[in-house]
C-alpha cells in the first residue's frame, strides 16, 4: 500500500496530525510533479470565469459592482461546495486523499521555482533578451528595457510576493478548512488575477474580487511576512530589519497585502527593491522596499530559498500542533 494512503485506522488514532500530514504529502506532490501540464483544473476555471465576465460584466457603476460579486459567487460557490461536500460525505482515508488532492492542485510553489530559475539561467548566461521575456511572464510590468538589476528586482519581487499566493495563502486556509479552504482561496486568487484590475473595463466589475482577496489574504500575508522575517538571515540584526522596513514601509505600498510580504522579505534578504516602474506605458512611481544593495541575479535563488525556508517552518508547526493534540487527545 502506498505511503500517502494510511488504513482508516490509522487515521482514527492520529486525527490531530492526519490534517497536518495532508498538507505535508500535499506540498511533498507539487514540489515533485508540479503543475499537470494538460487538463488543469484552473486552466478550466479561468475559462469559465472568462464566460462568466462577458455575460455579467454589463451596466454601469454600482450595477456592475453588483454583477460583479454575482459572478464571484457563481464561479467561486459551487466549487467550493462541492469540495466541501466531497471530503464531508466520503469515508476518511478517501477524505483524506481528497483533501491532499485538493491542496497540490491548489499549490504553484513548482511552477513559481521554475519561472524563477528560469530567470535565474537566463541572466546567469547573459541573455538580458530571454531573460526580459521571461521575467515578463511573471510579472505585470514592462520589462522591455530593463537592465539586469532590474530584471533581478522584478523577479525577487514578483518570487516574494507569489509566495504568499501561490503557496502560503493556500497552506493556511487548508489548515482552517481542509481541501475547502484550499479551493477557496486559489479560486478567490485567480479571479483576483483575472478580474482585479483598476482599469475601465474591471474597475467596479473587479471590485468585489480584489476586496475579497485583500480578506482571504490578510492574515496570511501577514504570518507570511513574518515568515520570511524569521528564516531570511539568521542573526537577530537582520530580523529586526526586516520587522522594521515592514512596519515603516508596507503602509506606503497600495496593495495592503503584498507591502507587507515584500517589504519584509526584502529587508530580510538585505535587498532594495521596489521604487519605479513602467507599466502599460507610463512610470508609476512606487515606494522603496527593503535596505541595502540593488537586486542581482543570484539573489533570485536567495528568494526561492526563504520561500522554501518559510514552507518548511509551516509544516514544522502544522506538526507540532498536530501532535500536541494527539499527546492532549
Amino acid at each position: 500500500m502506498p505511503f500517502f494512503f494510511p488504513p482508516a485506522e490509522w487515521l482514527d488514532v492520529t486525527a490531530s496530525l492526519s490534517l497536518p500530514l495532508a498538507a505535508v504529502v500535499g506540498v511533498a506532490l507539487d514540489r515533485l510533479l508540479g503543475e499537470t501540464p494538460r487538463w488543469h483544473p484552473l486552466v478550466g476555471f479561468g475559462k469559465l470565469a472568462d464566460a462568466i465576465e462577458r455575460g455579467g460584466n454589463r451596466g454601469h457603476g454600482v450595477w456592475r459592482r453588483i454583477g460583479g460579486v454575482g459572478a464571484w459567487v457563481l464561479a467561486v460557490v459551487p466549487w467550493v461546495a462541492l469540495a466541501g461536500c466531497a471530503r464531508g460525505q466520503a469515508p476518511r482515508v478517501v477524505g483524506w486523499l481528497i483533501d491532499v488532492l485538493l491542496l497540490y492542485l491548489a499549490l504553484g510553489g513548482r511552477s513559481l521555482t521554475e519561472h524563477a530559475e528560469r530567470v535565474a539561467a537566463d541572466l546567469a548566461a547573459g541573455d538580458l533578451a530571454a531573460a526580459r521575456e521571461h521575467v515578463g511572464w511573471i510579472v505585470s510590468r514592462d520589462t522591455a528595457d530593463l537592465d539586469e538589476s532590474g530584471i533581478a528586482r522584478a523577479c525577487v519581487e514578483s518570487t516574494l510576493e507569489n509566495g504568499s499566493d501561490a503557496v502560503f495563502g493556500a497552506l493556511f486556509w487548508f489548515a482552517l478548512l481542509g481541501g475547502t479552504g484550499a479551493v477557496l482561496f486559489r479560486l478567490s486568487n485567480t479571479l483576483d488575477a483575472m478580474w482585479g484590475y483598476k482599469s475601465e473595463r474591471f474597475l467596479c466589475f473587479g471590485w468585489a474580487a480584489a476586496r475579497i482577496d485583500d480578506l482571504l489574504n490578510y492574515l496570511p500575508a501577514r504570518l507570511t511576512a513574518l515568515s520570511y522575517a524569521l528564516c531570511g538571515n539568521r542573526t537577530r540584526v537582520k530580523f529586526r530589519a526586516a520587522l522594521r522596513c515592514w512596519r515603516r514601509q508596507a503602509p506606503q505600498w497600495e496593495s495592503p497585502n503584498a507591502g507587507p510580504v515584500m517589504s519584509a522579505g526584502a529587508g530580510s534578504l538585505g535587498l532594495a527593491l521596489g521604487g519605479p516602474a513602467i507599466y502599460h506605458g507610463q512610470i508609476e512611481k512606487r515606494p522603496l522596499l527593503g535596505k541595502g544593495r540593488a537586486a542581482r541575479g543570484g539573489d533570485i535563488a536567495r528568494a526561492l530559498s526563504l520561500v522554501r525556508r518559510g514552507v518548511a517552518l509551516w509544516l514544522a508547526v502544522f506538526l507540532a500542533i498536530g501532535v500536541l493534540g494527539e499527546l492532549n487527545a
